[in-house]
């Protein structure tokens, strides 16, 4: 069995060097890729775009104004009609417009309520939604200043009691927005890139015809299976040693909590189960192109039902049941935990226990269906 199978991995490993457009994918996907999920993609404001109609021009509204400064925002012009905003809404060249009506310096003066419009372009609702709430902790923080000015903050401190929130933001306390990306698109990639790969040499071998000639010699299913896979870990792991220190740890300073060796064991756990479910694709599809679309087709729903971007708390009910079978939410689970928060085995086993059901079970499923197909 070892000699059939080493002789089946070398086979693989000289197919794919041979196959430019892979390789060139797999350089792709564990350097630039990781590089430009991070620095491109953000659920941050920053220059939001805005113009002012300020009808006040008195020296509160300027204090406000000069509160929404870069980096979150960036003044595009001074307007002095509606007319003008809805153009700049309507064009895009801004995304809000902040508008001070006449009395507002009148109001604060006279310790009433002083009110100012925001009208936001909903079109990106996650973009305005969040340049709302910088915009209301900015109105907030204003209030508060001019309540102490006026001896009120003090007699409010001193009257009224309050409770002291004392925020603590663990694991990740500066908040960057760059760890939570880098490290989703690299599970990504350690999701889609296995499937690939093994449904890839699979249809290669259904199309040019040696499935049939494989099925005459002592080779067994198996053994073909472990032939598409074991060569995609031994890429794939060292690939994925280059995505994780060469730049997410040294670029993006993505901190390394947990047991390397704990990760890296399970990450080829990981690769066998998706490259489980690659074969179980191949089976499936009768070319290449059809690989692609069956594999889009299974990651965009994974990627949802995993929880990457909502917790699964957060989902109904039967897309939070659908994801129990997902093996994504189990790694996605695992990673962080291990290399954020630095968990030891004791808390992950769970996640790890997830993946060994599901990779045990696509593969003997796989096995069973290719032995019925090509048996006959």
């Amino acid at each position: 069995m070892g000699k059939r199978l080493l002789s089946l991995i070398k086979k693989e490993l000289l197919q794919l060097s041979r196959d430019k457009a892979l390789v060139i994918i797999l350089i792709w996907a564990f350097t630039a890729a990781p590089y430009l999920a991070a620095n491109g993609l953000t659920m941050e404001i920053k220059n939001y775009p805005y113009v002012v109609y300020d009808q006040s021009q008195s020296p509160s509204s300027r204090e406000l104004l000069n509160r929404f400064q870069a980096p979150y925002f960036h003044l595009i012009d001074v307007v002095y009609s509606d007319r003008e905003i809805v153009h700049f809404l309507d064009s895009g060249k801004a995304s809000m417009a902040i508008i001070i009506p006449p009395d507002f310096e009148r109001r604060i003066a006279a310790e009433k309520p002083a009110f100012f419009q925001i009208i936001s372009d909903g079109t990106l609702s996650l973009s305005a939604t969040v340049a709302g709430m910088y915009a209301a902790q900015i109105s907030g923080d204003y209030t508060l200043e001019l309540l102490e000015q006026r001896g009120f903050g003090t007699l409010i401190k001193q009257n009224i009691p309050k409770i002291n929130d004392n925020l603590r933001v663990e694991y990740n306390p500066n908040r960057l927005n760059t760890w939570f990306m880098v490290l989703v698109d690299f599970t990504t990639m350690l999701t889609m890139i296995p499937m690939l790969l093994t449904a890839a040499a699979m249809v290669r071998e259904k199309e040019s015809g040696t499935i049939e000639q494989l099925m005459v010699t002592p080779v067994r299913s198996f053994e073909i299976f472990l032939s598409k896979i074991i060569p995609t870990i031994c890429i794939i792991l060292p690939l994925s040693c280059v995505a994780l220190f060469g730049i997410m740890k040294t670029i993006f300073g993505l901190p390394i909590a947990g047991s390397v060796i704990l990760f890296y064991l399970v990450l080829a756990l990981y690769i066998f189960v998706m490259s489980s479910l690659g074969i179980q694709i191949a089976l499936v599809a009768k070319n290449l192109p059809q690989v692609i679309m069956i594999l889009l087709l299974l990651l965009i729903p994974m990627i949802f039902l995993s929880g990457t971007f909502t917790p699964p708390e957060a989902l109904p009910t039967w897309m939070r049941s659908a994801g129990i079978i997902i093996p994504m939410r189990y790694f996605i689970e695992f990673s962080f935990d291990v290399l954020i928060k630095g968990n030891p085995f004791s808390y992950v086993w769970p996640s790890i226990l997830g993946l060994l059901i599901l990779g045990s079970s696509l593969f003997s499923l796989s096995s069973w269906i290719f032995y019925k197909r090509f048996s006959k």
